[in-house]
């Protein structure tokens, strides 16, 4: 198998992995999270198809930070009610992360073993797209482990006085 196929079976692995978690999962914001990131991986396993096909690649750009800010954004009414996360919301969260952080790997080593320059750039991106992943699984995670924590996280700046910047 080469890279592009292996890349392949990974997305649809993690399709269906996230899919399985979006309706195993009790909390509304975990459930959206799950669901949003599934379309950035149908997006990336359209792309690889093209490429195996020999088809040439329509870049689509996939804003992951963007979607879940939308997300977010959508469900502040739920973020506020502090529901509480179940152990197995938590553990899709950690089991989710591990398979990002493999992604973020296979990418980027895929990435430079690439043949063509094509395959490299498809490969890069995706490793940046899956380290997108990574950051919004764990914050999700914080989130959903800790509600008050996070929004002190969040929002330190304001508790501290301080600018997020200095």
């Amino acid at each position: 198998m080469n890279a592009i196929e292996i890349a392949r079976k990974m997305e649809t692995d993690a399709i269906r992995f996230y899919l399985e978690a979006s309706e195993k999962t009790s909390h509304p914001v975990g459930k959206k999270m799950f669901l949003g990131i599934v379309e950035d991986e149908k997006n990336h396993l359209h792309m690889l198809t093209q490429i195996l096909q020999g088809l040439d690649i329509t870049m689509r750009d996939v804003l992951p930070m963007e979607n879940i800010k939308t997300i977010f954004l959508t469900m502040k009414d739920k973020m506020i009610e502090r529901i509480k996360a179940t152990s197995n919301d938590l553990e899709a969260f950690k089991i989710a992360m591990e398979m990002e952080k493999e992604g973020i790997a296979f990418y980027t080593k895929a990435a430079g073993e690439a043949k063509t320059v094509k395959e490299k750039d498809l490969f890069a991106r995706l490793a940046k797209e899956e380290q997108q992943h990574h950051d919004i699984f764990a914050n999700t995670y914080s989130f959903m482990n800790n509600t008050g924590d996070w929004f002190m996280w969040e929002e330190q700046s304001i508790v501290d006085g301080g600018t997020p910047w200095a």
